[in-house]
């Protein structure tokens, strides 16, 4: 067989590689997918967040009363902002005194549903900050195994033709598929 006639496609080169080199190649295709569904997700949610935001702002601002903007918001918890207001006039409402410890106490309850708010908010981001950390060196690691079973490849069949080096682009197709998946995790945090 030459090397012109030799198939270089993505498919046929995936199939000559080994196991490892497979395994990590679709590991990483997997954690892009998932990846870019994240950020999809999140791209949604931040646009109706800014959205409803701006809406509760509005509301916020025009109001005559805090009391009179609660009751308007009282079925409403589209935006987290609108929810952390809700709880402290929730809190404010339960507990009528004016002292010292009951504003503490009202922070406590506003610093408890900005941390509620936000674990919705953060939810996945963690899987992100991993696949854009460890993409590359699992990548690295599929890529530095392929070009070896090519080294043993070219070794064991003494050719020195270039047919012998299509066992080697496994090991580039496992580095691609490393880059693009440590870039899809790591943009999107930036």
């Amino acid at each position: 067989m030459n090397f012109a006639a030799s198939n270089f496609s993505f498919f046929s080169l995936f199939l000559k590689a080994d196991f490892v080199v497979k395994f990590v190649i679709i590991i990483l295709i997997a954690a892009s997918i998932y990846s870019w569904a994240i950020i999809i997700e999140k791209y949604k949610l931040f646009k109706k967040i800014n959205g409803s935001s701006s809406f509760f702002e509005d509301q916020f601002w025009s109001s005559k009363s805090a009391d009179s903007l609660y009751k308007k918001l009282e079925g409403y918890n589209e935006d987290p902002m609108a929810n952390v207001f809700k709880a402290g006039m929730d809190f404010m409402i339960k507990n009528k005194s004016r002292s010292a410890s009951n504003q503490e106490r009202v922070l406590q309850a506003l610093s408890g549903s900005i941390d509620k708010e936000m674990e919705v908010v953060e939810k996945k981001l963690t899987f992100l900050a991993t696949v854009g950390s460890t993409a590359p060196f699992i990548g690295l690691f599929g890529t530095v195994w392929g070009i070896m079973n090519s080294f043993q490849s070219i070794a064991i069949s003494k050719n020195k033709s270039c047919n012998c080096c299509s066992w080697y682009s496994g090991g580039v197709i496992c580095n691609c598929v490393r880059v693009t998946s440590s870039n899809t995790g790591g943009r999107c945090l930036q």
